[in-house]
């Protein structure tokens, strides 16, 4: 007789008939040993740990995209000592669970089929309840610990049953499956007459697993069925369950502790080369790495100092033709002044004669005056730039009237008539009126030379700053052109290089902007032509309103 198992899972009851081979010998000589019981199946099912390890990245990865380089170098180190702890302990715990249970019944069936030999087949063909409890008890009378259930029938036919413990085992406990697996007569595989195998299925009652055999001594002998807990061996495993799984912890908490001092390592060098980069980028060309090694941090610090020390040698050289270039056009202008205030002085006498000059020489003594006034606003405007780009130039800051400013300015250039004002009395702003009447007489002068009649300046409040828009009625700016009105020296047309101004003024309007803090604009109006913008901060405090309205009236 061979060994076959009878294993429910997943609400399917699966029989399986074990190798013919294993039997010892036919139903007359009595029933064989189970040598393999390893295709039974437990009943109840396990969730595997992979299920919460996979939940549990899930919410690691979810969170990584907010996270640090060093934390996510730990996370990576824990995920794999995680996998790695969890695979091992997982593979072990099978390994083990199976050699336990492989073991335990093994045994159980070996030991209950040498008792089906020895015991059940001696019973009559018509056995009486008193002796199938009789056998019942010598079979389960052995250090294997369990119940014994005999089934017969008597001479009328009637089913008579006998069993070691009426309270533990009765064939009610008995699966339905196995009973009909024990009852269908089987072919033996080798020629040899085994009619009837033994088989097994694990079952679990309440909670407790249980091993739950069966075999047919002949077809008109007794059925015999053992019952044993696996209780002590779930405990077992429930044990090496609890050691792996702290096992576990432990090899992510070594992981983690590792990965950290990994992150450290590796981290320090960056961090020390974030610093560097940083202190470059701020201006201090002179930073440098300490090189200690000779693996790729160590290369990276060296190409970093390679790089700063060709950085700063290439800005030194910048610096000195620069600074030599400021000087260069610095001195020139202030050479010139001595010349040019000479000069200046002669043409005003020649304009003042012209009146009287030979009408031969009056254009040409009109040319000089008027190329003589051209250079002498070419040499302050280059002085004024030579200032900015020196970083020399400061701010004389004074509470003024806006409109008072932008009326006073327009009026000092007779540009009344050309200028319409659209500005609301008593706005009150801190800048540096000289400055901004630069600004002004070149947004409106530009306006009024290449733009065309009437020039409309308009002032308003957004927020904490000040709007003042100047906005002429001439053809526009082209749109290539846009991007570099600002620029100095800039010519819209290559063509005619020379015009009245010094292509400095938008430059220099642009640089005192900014150093109030502002910014100016160019763009061309939907209803045609240019429109300048000019945006200050107000920086205005109304206590000094009340207390510049108490010293006029005192």
């Amino acid at each position: 007789m061979c060994a076959a198992a009878a294993g429910e899972g997943g609400g399917r009851t699966v029989l399986a008939d074990a190798d013919p081979h294993g039997a010892r010998g036919g139903l007359p000589a009595g029933l064989a040993s189970v040598t393999s019981a390893r295709s039974g199946t437990s009943a109840s099912s396990t969730s595997t740990p992979s299920t919460s390890r996979k939940v549990w990245s899930k919410a690691v990865l979810a969170g990584l995209r907010f996270t640090s380089l060093r934390l996510r170098l730990v996370v990576v180190f824990g995920l794999v000592a995680l996998t790695a702890a969890v695979s091992a302990s997982g593979i072990a715990y099978w390994l083990n669970r199976e050699a336990v249970l492989t073991r335990t019944q093994d045994a159980a069936l070996n030991d209950f089929g040498q008792a089906m030999e020895d015991h059940a087949a001696t019973l009559p063909p018509d056995p009486t309840k008193d002796e199938l409890e009789r056998a019942a008890h010598d079979m389960a009378n052995t250090s294997q610990g369990y119940s014994v259930l005999l089934i017969g029938e008597k001479a009328d036919g009637k089913p008579v049953s006998g069993n070691s413990d009426l309270d533990v085992f009765t064939p009610a406990d008995v699966p339905k499956s196995l009973q009909e697996a024990v009852n269908k007569p089987q072919r033996g595989g080798s020629g040899e007459n085994d009619e009837y195998h033994l088989f097994w299925q694990r079952k679990v009652e309440q909670g407790e697993p249980y091993l739950v055999g069966g075999a047919k001594v002949s077809a008109n002998g007794p059925t015999g069925y053992m019952l044993k807990s696996l209780e002590p061996e779930a405990k077992d495993l429930n044990s090496l369950a609890w050691s792996l799984g702290i096992a576990t912890a432990l090899a992510l908490v070594g992981a983690a502790l590792l990965a950290q001092a990994a992150a450290t390592t590796v981290l320090k060098p960056v961090h020390r080369l974030g610093v560097a980069a940083r202190r470059l980028g701020e201006g201090k060309l002179d930073t440098r790495l300490r090189v200690s090694g000779t693996d790729e941090l160590a290369e990276l610090a060296r190409t970093f100092n390679s790089t700063a020390a060709s950085l700063e040698k290439k800005v030194a050289d910048m610096s000195a033709r620069e600074e030599s270039s400021r000087r260069f056009v610095a001195d020139m202008s202030h050479e010139l002044r001595t010349p040019l205030t000479a000069i200046t002085a002669v043409t005003e006498v020649l304009e003042e004669e012209a009146d009287t000059l030979d009408p031969m020489i009056a254009p040409a003594v009109n040319l000089v005056v008027s190329e003589t006034r051209r250079l002498n606003d070419l040499v302050e405007n280059l002085m004024e730039v030579t200032r900015f780009d020196a970083g020399t130039a400061k701010l004389v800051l004074d509470y003024v009237d806006i409109a008072d400013q932008i009326t006073a300015c327009i009026d000092t250039r007779a540009w009344l008539d050309a200028v319409d004002l659209d500005a609301e009395r008593g706005i009150m702003v801190r800048v540096d009126p000289r400055r901004l009447d630069v600004i002004l007489a070149n947004l409106i002068g530009n306006a009024l030379k290449h733009g065309g009649s009437p020039v409309r300046v308009s002032v308003r409040k957004e927020g904490e700053d000040l709007v003042i828009s100047v906005r002429d009625h001439g053809p526009g700016i082209p749109e290539e052109v846009l991007p570099h009105v600002f620029d100095r020296f800039y010519k819209a047309s290559a063509s005619r290089p020379r015009s009245e101004g010094s292509g400095l003024g938008l430059s220099i309007a642009l640089e005192n902007a900014h150093i109030h803090g502002g910014e100016i604009t160019a763009a061309n109006s939907p209803e045609g032509g240019a429109v300048f913008t000019l945006r200050l901060p107000r920086a205005y405090d109304d206590t000094v309103e009340s207390e510049q309205a108490e010293g006029d009236t005192l």
